[in-house]
């Protein structure tokens, strides 16, 4: 069983790299517009989060190398990832998501640093910590909820990597097995919704991945050619008596046409 073990958790250390990779093309994209417009941050702190507190379980747990290589690994990938982020973001954005950082990676990670070291005996510390990381675990999972609600509301798939989904859920199974091998139920149970919440996120994607999207469509402008008029250099201004008043029409382009649908002034004489 440990042999097995150490299989899928070596195994796990492989996906989750993936995942940690996943996320490259959203921040290509990103790049190339130069703005986070419809990306959100949050995945990626509560990812970073999620790291710091499993390093910290692993430390309090005999046999978790393997634990703390990958989330050594993942502490220094979703680092990278929020620092890339706040260079792109908006001024607001960027306040938001440093507000955050410090929310949840500094002070929450302090507290609870703190509060396990000096409150907890150190018998049952590790099971505390368990506790814990199984909760945000569960966190780092939900997270992406609200880009499914997006991608329901728009029928767009642009905000939702597949290969992202994809590994996330294949990870979630090396893990749920490792953790049941283990008899580590604070890793195996999160995998569990892990696994659903990943397999939600695949079939959206291939539900919406040809959706056209839609939009407003721009009226053409239509423009009558007038020829014959060599006064046309720069802008042309043609008086016509009609009726006892002064109609002023005014072609709008210096090559000769006239914009159907154009101001025309009336002026009374």
């Amino acid at each position: 069983m440990a042999d097995l073990a150490f299989v899928f958790g070596l195994l796990g250390n492989i996906v989750s790299f993936m995942v940690f990779l996943a996320p490259i093309p959203t921040f290509y994209q990103i790049y190339k517009k130069r703005s986070t417009a419809g990306f959100q941050s949050l995945p990626y702190i509560v990812g970073l989060f999620s790291a710091m507190l499993w390093m910290y379980y692993a430390f309090l747990k005999p046999d978790t190398t393997l634990l703390i290589t990958i989330n050594s690994v993942g502490c220094f990938i979703q680092s990278a990832y929020i620092c890339f982020y706040l260079v792109f973001a908006s001024k607001d954005t960027r306040i938001q998501t440093v507000k955050l950082i410090l929310s949840l990676n500094v002070v929450g990670f302090g507290l609870v640093l703190f509060l396990t070291q000096f409150f907890a005996n150190e018998s049952n510390r590790g099971s505390i910590v368990g506790w814990i990381c199984l909760v945000f675990s569960l966190c780092v999972f939900v997270a992406p909820l609200g880009v499914v609600r997006q991608v329901i509301r728009t029928k767009s798939v642009e905000y939702m990597p597949f290969l992202l989904s994809f590994f996330l859920t294949l990870s979630a199974v090396m893990w749920f097995f490792f953790g049941l091998l283990r008899k580590d139920y604070n890793i195996a149970i999160p995998n569990v919704l892990g696994f659903s919440f990943g397999v939600i996120q695949m079939v959206l994607y291939l539900m919406y991945k040809n959706a056209k999207e839609g939009g407003a469509q721009v009226p053409e402008v239509v423009e009558v050619k007038i020829e014959k008029i060599s006064e046309l250099k720069e802008q042309i201004i043609d008086v016509v008596k009609v009726g006892g008043m002064t109609l002023e029409i005014i072609p709008l382009g210096a090559d000769g046409g006239i914009i159907v649908g154009g101001d025309k002034t009336c002026i009374p004489e």
